[in-house]
């Protein structure tokens, strides 16, 4: 891995790479295969969302064999586990050295902005740079998204976002409220539940997926099935695909269902969506059943869909039962008062806003999200990678980056080495 500085004086370079996450350096590896000169701008440093941005307790919710950067595919000897968080750190790193990456570490990039003659104008805390391609790999997750009216807790409740929580200790004494019941939100509720705190979760729609299924992890299954293959392109959704949560599961303790049933049942208390907070009162919506119901139809309806795979592909598996509800909710208060419930603390697992405003061309819808075929965009050289189903569901996960860089890795170079060639024999 080396480390650069920039002159003051701008200066050009065939490609840009912006964010030195696993993306980044997977994209930087792709272009150095193909002859391309580029630099690659880290504000922070390497794997550094994973570092500051995860709890204690975090791994990996897909198998470590899945873990496949650019000629870098996991070597460890658990490649049926999950990777803890720092492990996940220590693998990205090790990818940074051994492609020797181009970084400028503690490097922001403050604009990008297209030239009227073609290219961009790159401008970063350490000088301005040309450049006839830019990649934007910094995700989608950057500003905390917490509603607004989370101003109506009383000030004594501590309130922490999801990316901040480390552990049960870091909160307060009392029984903490996880809003949000996506990956963080259940992960992190499971924590506080195993620490033996009282928890509150307010339940959503995401949907839930098993951890294993008739002998076999069900992500070997749904992979063998094709299903991270699936583009956005051939799915039922479409784009809108896009704007789905992720099921819900975990890797801990070798891996393990989500099942928000069984927490109610051992004392959790559950909640349909906060609507409101007044007067340090919560109100929730009558919808924790239908959100309940609809998690386990999606459970249930991969364990289908892994029977029918088996049966079409004659495959010897044990037989397995599909999954039934082991709680349902009674009819609850629509309301609860935080300080009747003891609540010391609030966990916003609410995900986050992109900000992406310091590019400056025509390529965002109205939520602020790069419009793009395959992280190609219509402003010619400017593409984006490491964001969820850039072309399949294997986008933005360390299974499908390979696929993803490479192909905009071989669109920069078709633009790049023909005009380098032009140039040379003009000279």
């Amino acid at each position: 891995m080396t480390e650069t500085r920039a002159d003051s004086a701008a200066r050009h370079l065939p490609a840009i790479v912006v964010g030195g996450g696993q993306a980044g350096l997977s994209m930087s590896r792709q272009l150095k295969e193909r002859g391309i000169e580029h630099l690659v701008f880290e504000k922070s440093g390497v794997a550094s969302a994973w570092k500051t941005q995860r709890w204690d307790s975090f791994c990996l919710v897909t198998p470590n064999w899945q873990c496949r950067l650019p000629g870098f595919p996991y070597a460890g000897d658990d490649p049926h586990g999950f990777m803890g968080r720092d492990e996940i750190v220590a693998y990205i790193e090790a990818y940074a050295r051994s492609i020797e990456a181009p970084l400028m570490t503690g490097v922001g990039v403050t604009a990008v902005r297209p030239r009227p003659e073609g290219g961009f104008t790159v401008d970063t805390e350490a000088g301005t740079y040309r450049a006839d391609a830019v990649v934007m790999a910094i995700s989608g997750y950057h500003a905390p998204a917490i509603p607004a009216f989370s101003a109506g807790l009383p000030a004594d409740i501590a309130q922490v976002h999801s990316s901040a929580y480390r552990n049960p200790a870091q909160l307060p004494a009392g029984a903490v409220l996880v809003v949000g019941s996506g990956q963080s939100g259940c992960q992190i509720a499971e924590d506080l539940h195993l620490a033996g705190r009282q928890v509150h979760l307010v339940v959503g729609s995401a949907p839930r997926c098993p951890r294993r299924y008739r002998g076999r992890d069900a992500v070997d299954w749904l992979a063998e099935m094709g299903q991270y293959d699936l583009s956005v392109d051939d799915h039922p959704l479409g784009q809108d695909v896009r704007r789905k949560a992720n099921h819900y599961l975990t890797g801990r303790d070798g891996g393990r269902d989500i099942d928000l049933r069984r927490f109610a049942r051992d004392g959790m208390a559950l909640h349909g969506r906060l609507t409101g907070i007044e007067g340090g009162t919560l109100r929730f919506a009558d919808d924790l059943g239908k959100n309940l119901d609809g998690a386990d139809a999606v459970y249930v309806g991969i364990q289908g869909a892994i029977d029918r795979h088996i049966a079409a592909k004659d495959i010897a598996a044990p037989a397995e039962a599909h999954y039934r509800p082991v709680w349902q909710p009674a009819a609850a208060p629509r309301t609860l008062d935080c300080a009747a419930a003891g609540i010391g603390a609030v966990v916003w697992a609410t995900g986050f806003r992109a900000d992406f405003s310091f590019v400056d061309a025509p390529v965002f819808d109205d939520r602020g999200l790069p419009v793009h075929r395959r992280g190609v965009t219509a402003v010619e050289g400017l593409s984006f990678v490491g964001l969820p189903w850039l072309h399949t569901w294997g986008s933005g996960r360390f299974s499908g980056i390979a696929r993803d860089t490479e192909y905009l890795a071989e669109r920069i170079a078709e633009r790049l080495v023909p005009r380098a060639v032009a140039l040379s024999l003009a000279s």
